[in-house]
C-alpha cells in the first residue's frame, strides 16, 4: 500500500489517510439525500436515484484513487443537478431522459477532450494570481455553503442574504460544533474535524436536529431498474439538445477546474509553475464518472470542494479518495447510519475548511491592479453567484481586458484569449 500510493513520499500515514477519507466523505455524505430529493421532482424515483447516487460517486472516487492517486472525491454535482430538474425538465419540458442523455453525451465529450489534454491545457493556461484566488474563493464558497446548511445565514428579501436565528436548532447546534471543532483544532487533535463532525451528530439528538426516527441500519439497495440506461437518443441532434450540452459542458468543465486547483494548492501539491500532477487522470475521473452516472441514472459527476476537508486532515494521496470510495460503497447497504448525520454536524468542518483555505491570498501580488482586480472578482464572484466557474469566468476576462487595456497584452498568452473570448460569448447565452 505504501509503495502503490506512496505514502512516504508524500509525507503521510495509513492511519492519516484513512481520517481524511472518513472526514471527506461525511462532510459530502448530505449528496446522498440532497440528490434523490432534486431529481425526484422531474418524476425519477427518489430511492433508485439514491442508488445510482453512491454507485456513481463510487466508480468515479476509485478511479481518481486508482489512477490518479490523488485524495480527491466525487459526486453528482450540486448546481448542476438543479439545473438538470428545474430547468432542463421543469422549466423547458423536457423528459428526465432527455436530460440524461445530454449527462452522456457530456461524459463521453469529456472522455475524449481529457485524451486530447484539452482540458489539462485550460488549467495551465490559467493566470497563477487567479490559481491562489480560486483557493480563497473555494473557501469563502465552502464556509458560505455551511452557514447555509445550518440556517446561520438565511434568505432575506430585502437585503439577499442575512443572519439566521440561534434559537434555530439546527444554527444553535452549529455554532456548538464549530466551538467544538475549534477548540480541538486548537489542541492539534488528530481528526479533529471528524470528531467534531461526530460529536455535533450525537449533540444534536437531544436537540433534535439529528432525526433517529424509523432509523434502520442495515437495508438492501433500491433496485437501478427505472432510470438504468434510459436514454431519448432521438433528441441528439436538436439545437435544445445542443444548447442543454453547452450548459452542461461549461458549468462542469470550470468546476472541476476550480476545485482541482483550489484543493490542490491547500494540499501542497501544486508545482512550481502552477500545474497539478496528475491532472489528466483526475480529469478523467470525472469524466468516467459522469458517463457512468448518466447510465446509472443521475446527473453530472464532478470533483467535491468538501475534499478539501479531508486534506487538512492530512490527506495527500488515492488513499483518502479509496477510503471514500469504500464509504460510498457502504452506504448503499447502510443508508440510514450516513444520512443520520444533519447538515448542522457538518456546517463546522465546512466553515473551518473555508478558513484553512484563507491562506493563498497572501501570495497574491496586490501591488498591480491588473493582478489584484482579477483574483478579487475571482474571490468574491464565487460565494456570491453560488458557483466556481461563475468566479473563474469573471476573473479571467477581467484580467484579459485589464492587461490590453493597460498595454501588457503581450503579457495575456494566445490561449487565454480564446478562453476569454468564449466566456464573453457565455454572457450573453
Amino acid at each position: 500500500m505504501n509503495k502503490f500510493f506512496q505514502l512516504e513520499q508524500n509525507n503521510t500515514t495509513v492511519r492519516t489517510e484513512v481520517i481524511a477519507g472518513i472526514t471527506t466523505f461525511l462532510t459530502m455524505a448530505y449528496i446522498l439525500a440532497v440528490n434523490p430529493g432534486i431529481l425526484s421532482a422531474t418524476g425519477m424515483p427518489a430511492d433508485s436515484v439514491f442508488t445510482a447516487t453512491a454507485l456513481a460517486s463510487l466508480i468515479a472516487t476509485l478511479v481518481m484513487a486508482l489512477v490518479a492517486n490523488l485524495p480527491f472525491a466525487l459526486a453528482p454535482g450540486m448546481g448542476l443537478n438543479a439545473f438538470f430538474a428545474f430547468a432542463v425538465v421543469l422549466g423547458m419540458g423536457y423528459s428526465w431522459q432527455f436530460a440524461l442523455t445530454a449527462v452522456l453525451l457530456e461524459g463521453i465529450i469529456f472522455i475524449i477532450l481529457t485524451f486530447l489534454n484539452i482540458r489539462e491545457a485550460i488549467i495551465n493556461l490559467i493566470p497563477m494570481n487567479i490559481k491562489r484566488a480560486i483557493s480563497v474563493g473555494i473557501g469563502l464558497f465552502i464556509a458560505f455553503i455551511g452557514m447555509q446548511n445550518a440556517g446561520i445565514i438565511v434568505n432575506n428579501d430585502a437585503t439577499l442574504v442575512g443572519l439566521g436565528s440561534l434559537g434555530n436548532p439546527a444554527a444553535l447546534l452549529a455554532v456548538i460544533g464549530l466551538i467544538i471543532t475549534g477548540g480541538l483544532l486548537a489542541f492539534k487533535v488528530t481528526g479533529a474535524l471528524l470528531w467534531g463532525i461526530l460529536a455535533s451528530t450525537i449533540i444534536g439528538i437531544p436537540m433534535g436536529v439529528t432525526n433517529v426516527e424509523g432509523f434502520r441500519l442495515f437495508s438492501a439497495p433500491p433496485t437501478l431498474a427505472p432510470i438504468f440506461f434510459q436514454f431519448e437518443f432521438s433528441q441528439v441532434f436538436t439545437v435544445d439538445m445542443l444548447i442543454v450540452l453547452f450548459t452542461f459542458l461549461f458549468v462542469d468543465m470550470f468546476d472541476t477546474v476550480g476545485t482541482l486547483i483550489g484543493v490542490s494548492t491547500k494540499a501542497g501539491i501544486l508545482k512550481d509553475d502552477g500545474t497539478i500532477p496528475q491532472a489528466k487522470q483526475a480529469l478523467l475521473a470525472d469524466a468516467i464518472g459522469t458517463t457512468a452516472g448518466a447510465i446509472l441514472g443521475t446527473s453530472t459527476v464532478t470533483t467535491y470542494v468538501e475534499s478539501a476537508a479531508g486534506v487538512e486532515e492530512g490527506g495527500r494521496t488515492g488513499l483518502t479518495a479509496l477510503v471514500t470510495a469504500a464509504l460510498f460503497f457502504l452506504a448503499l447497504f447502510v443508508s440510514g447510519l450516513f444520512l443520520l448525520v444533519p447538515g448542522a454536524a457538518t456546517a463546522p468542518a465546512l466553515i473551518l475548511v473555508g478558513v484553512f483555505m484563507m491562506s493563498p491570498v497572501k501570495e497574491i501580488e496586490f501591488g498591480d491592479i491588473t493582478e489584484s482586480l482579477p483574483a478579487f472578482l475571482t474571490m468574491v464572484m464565487m460565494p456570491l453567484a453560488y458557483s466556481i466557474a461563475e468566479g473563474i469566468v469573471w476573473g479571467i476576462t477581467s484580467f484579459v481586458i485589464l492587461k490590453v487595456v493597460s498595454g501588457k497584452g503581450k503579457d495575456v498568452s494566445v490561449a487565454t484569449y480564446i478562453v476569454a473570448a468564449v466566456f464573453v460569448l457565455h454572457f450573453f447565452i
